[in-house]
């Protein structure tokens, strides 16, 4: 079962046209605007041909998801023709999203987010049985590897609670939009930017497959209801949101039962990464520890929304002055400042351009001769000057 054949050229995505029906599922998704938001291209549909010349004909050695092609869908970075961004592709399975219409009706409805705490959507390929989804790339890993890969690295604390109140606002910014169920939220759906800023992954807004199975993580850290039903709710993602917290806090996976009863016990400091041991506010752990616990309760009824999520981590958020990549120990580069020149001799001018008659002509005026008193050196001299001067 297939879905409309893409009508784009190699050289340019663009927009749907709304007055052509096999472009649309029915209700039509809102057309975009041709503007951008805040730098962030509107979202648009792109050719199954773009995306293959971006990718290298999905090339294995573009693939950035962490799991590397043993994923079910893969992720890989791109670059379109013509444009100095990268972007982040993800390809679906054959099997996942049989229904055209379903696909593209969701993918525009994501597609309409745009916020500063996500990974935005910037477009979709629905072509035969391909299923693709395009969003902005970012180039500083994940979470999950900034905290349980690297070892000479460790993330401070400043950073840490920045991370959890980025993504609080993500999850809070999507459920105010309508979008308040999020699949599989984890350490790997939290990217950083070229700035070191923390940004939730909007792919993970869209399931992953036809059957709505969302969780491909650990089923020790799968919430109980999902368990139990197989369905995704807003109080999952509080769940989900708690195991995040717990690896903010341990820097390493710790399956959330095991968690609950270091918490009963009052082991908090056992809890804690051993490399953050008196670089952190006790007060402020305690508090976070606390909201980890409440977002993890069995009832779904028990834990806190979004709201209450950010509310709880703004206090804390106070160093907001210093910038993200100095917290993760990231060296920014920036462009280095041109080096004023002086300005050139009559000599400097004429050999910039070259001109043989001007420079034979300046010699002559500062009277520069040969031992036999002709001008004849002169004109090898320019000769030579300029050779040099443009080899």
């Amino acid at each position: 079962m297939g879905c409309f054949q893409s009508t784009l050229t190699p050289e340019k995505h663009h927009l749907i046209h709304s007055n052509n029906p096999l472009h649309h599922p029915s209700p039509p998704p809102q057309q975009p605007t041709t503007t951008v938001h805040g730098g962030v291209p509107v979202f648009a549909e792109f050719s199954l041909t773009d995306l293959k010349t971006a990718t290298n004909e999905f090339s294995t050695e573009y693939i950035v998801s962490e799991s590397g092609e043993k994923a079910l869908n893969h992720v890989y970075k791109g670059k379109l023709k013509n444009q100095k961004q990268c972007i982040a592709v993800k390809k679906f399975s054959n099997l996942a999203w049989p229904d055209p219409n379903q696909f593209v009706e969701e993918a525009w409805g994501v597609g309409k987010l745009r916020h500063e705490r996500l990974a935005n959507l910037i477009g979709y390929c629905c072509d035969g049985d391909e299923r693709l989804l395009v969003a902005e790339y970012m180039p500083n890993d994940t979470l999950a590897k900034h905290l349980f890969h690297w070892e000479n690295q460790t993330i401070e604390w400043a950073m840490r609670l920045r991370v959890a109140l980025h993504v609080a606002q993500a999850l809070d910014y999507c459920s105010s939009e309508g979008h308040p169920l999020y699949h599989d939220l984890n350490a790997y759906r939290v990217l950083f930017d070229e700035n070191g800023d923390p940004r939730l992954s909007c792919f993970g807004l869209m399931k992953n497959s036809r059957d709505g199975k969302s969780y491909s993580t650990n089923l020790a850290y799968t919430p109980p209801e999902y368990l139990r039903n197989g369905k995704v709710t807003c109080e999952s993602v509080i769940y989900s949101f708690g195991t995040i917290l717990l690896d903010l806090l341990s820097g390493k996976h710790i399956p959330p039962s095991h968690a609950l009863d270091m918490i009963r016990g009052k082991n908090i400091t056992l809890l804690m990464e051993s490399h953050l041991e008196g670089k952190f506010s006790s007060e402020e752990a305690t508090a976070v520890v606390s909201l980890a616990s409440q977002c993890l309760q069995y009832e779904p009824r028990e834990r806190p929304n979004t709201k209450d999520l950010v509310q709880t981590l703004t206090p804390f958020n106070t160093n907001t002055d210093v910038p993200s990549h100095v917290m993760l120990g990231m060296s920014k580069q920036e462009e280095a400042p041109s080096t004023p020149q002086r300005p050139l001799s009559p000599m400097g001018e004429a050999c910039s351009r070259m001109d043989l008659t001007a420079i034979h002509q300046i010699l002559v005026m500062t009277h520069y001769k040969d031992d036999e008193g002709t001008n004849e050196a002169c004109f090898i001299l320019s000769v030579f000057c300029v050779l040099i001067l443009f080899p």
